[in-house]
């Protein structure tokens, strides 16, 4: 049989009627990024102590974020310091703006102190720090209720973190010069002394830190908690057009003198809207002043959260000039109209010679307590028990004590001024136009004592 072969010829182009061309499609994956993360405010669920499990969340709050991106979870960051513990990013969606991350923390913490965890996320990198208590068995002289001794236990525990090209930096001598060297301009105008916290590690910068907050109260929205909100602030004053002026990371640290708990030395950490100048003497904290503190934007709103660090201040001088008769408010009320504090640095001793506006002496019980009231938001910011010590003394010179102010007895408007006067302490509370919030009033305030500024070493 033979056989016959059939050849069709079929066109090209009647394949691509059965095999059309392959179309590639590009799938483009956004990156989470965030302008900042703001390690400063860090909150835990709860709290630590040395030798026990630990199970808790971290949420740090950042600002800038790229919006509506899912980010998966991150590997387990071990933590230095104190060891034993690891964090862990839990999986979430990036908020356009500001919000927070979620890092689980599990572990058993070697000891007491400072457990720091680096954390870097969406192209920004800080340290989260935990404070691990040693528990009422602990012999840890870090953890010592004598103010003083944990006080000279931290700043040494920050020194041996330190090189000793740090340390030369960091402790200088208790002289004067020294001590009146802080300002409330920022640091490229007025230097500051000491080492500045953007240059430290994370381990160090945590030690830095417990040892400020073991130097000032331990209220809520007073003493360590303000100073952490004021440092947040000048982070969002970075972000918000203020640049380098601003941000936590413009802070310095130093020692004046050798810590000790019976020689004379001084802690000072400053920045912009900042300066601590804590005085110790034969193991006791001979003084808390001057304390200068300020804050823009006055508050702010960051992942729900209100922060309003100086709203005690206002309040409370506030509510002293509301509760004096219009009789009252006449005797207090000044005819100089102030733009700023009037004894800020520089103005040391300069203290007027003659007290002006409305004694204390002639008020009745209820409006001697709101005086005493509205000294408390700055006393409360030192060491808790010097804070009761002093405040003890000013409520016994109540009534050489003279209450004035310039302005409106609202103290919501550019120029308002109110100041204390009394044998002893000094406090000044002024509004100013904003600066990098132009259409705001920011706060400007310090804290002196006529007898006890600087430890009363020196003479101006």
């Amino acid at each position: 049989m033979k056989f016959k072969w059939l050849i069709f010829l079929i066109p090209a182009t009647a394949l691509l009627l059965f095999f059309p061309a392959c179309k590639k499609t590009e799938v483009v994956v956004t990156a989470p990024t965030v302008a900042s993360l703001l390690c400063a405010n860090v909150t835990f669920s709860t709290t630590a102590t040395a030798g026990s499990p630990y199970s808790a969340t971290a949420s740090v709050p950042y600002t800038g974020g790229n919006g509506s991106v899912a980010y998966a979870a991150g590997s387990a960051i071990a933590s230095t310091g104190v060891t034993g513990l690891s964090a862990t990013l839990q999986a979430g969606d990036l908020a356009n703006g500001s919000g927070s991350l979620t890092y689980s923390i599990s572990g058993t913490p070697s000891a007491a102190g400072t457990a720091n965890f680096a954390i870097s996320f969406g192209g920004q990198s800080c340290s989260i720090a935990l404070t691990v208590g040693g528990g009422s068995s602990s012999s840890d002289p870090c953890n010592s209720t004598n103010a003083v001794a944990k006080i000279v236990c931290l700043a040494e525990a920050f020194k041996a973190t330190l090189s000793a090209a740090q340390i030369t930096t960091l402790q200088l001598d208790y002289t004067k010069a020294n001590a009146i060297k802080w300002s409330n301009l920022p640091n490229r105008i007025v230097g500051r002394l000491g080492l500045q916290f953007s240059t430290l590690n994370a381990t160090q910068l945590a030690a830095a830190k417990a040892l400020v907050k073991a130097a000032t109260g331990t209220g809520s929205n007073d003493g360590y908690d303000e100073v952490t909100q004021i440092w947040l602030a000048d982070d969002l004053l970075n972000v918000s057009g203020g640049g380098s002026d601003y941000g936590a990371g413009v802070y310095f640290i130093a020692f004046l003198g050798t810590p000790s708990t019976t020689g004379k030395w001084q802690l000072q950490c400053g920045g912009h809207h900042l300066a601590i100048a804590t005085t110790f003497q034969n193991g006791a904290i001979a003084s808390a002043t001057p304390l200068h503190e300020a804050v823009e934007p006055k508050s702010w709103t960051a992942n729900s959260v209100t922060y309003a660090p100086l709203a005690g201040e206002q309040s409370s001088m506030a509510a002293m000039l509301a509760a004096l008769n219009s009789t009252q408010l006449t005797a207090a009320k000044l005819t100089a109209t102030f733009s700023d504090i009037v004894l800020g640095p520089g103005k040391d001793g300069q203290f007027p010679t003659t007290k002006v506006g409305l004694q204390v002496s002639s008020l009745n019980a209820t409006q001697k307590a709101a005086v005493l009231a509205a000294m408390k938001p700055w006393v409360l910011d030192t060491e808790d028990a010097t804070a009761a010590s002093l405040l003890a003394i000013y409520e016994k010179e109540l009534d050489n004590t003279y209450i004035a102010y310039s302005g409106n007895a609202t103290l919501a408007a550019q120029a308002d001024y109110v100041r204390i006067d009394g044998s002893s302490v000094w406090i000044e509370f002024a509004c100013q136009g904003g600066i990098v919030f132009r259409n705001e009033i920011h706060y400007h305030t310090i804290w002196r004592d006529h007898t006890r500024d600087y430890g009363a070493n020196f003479t101006f």
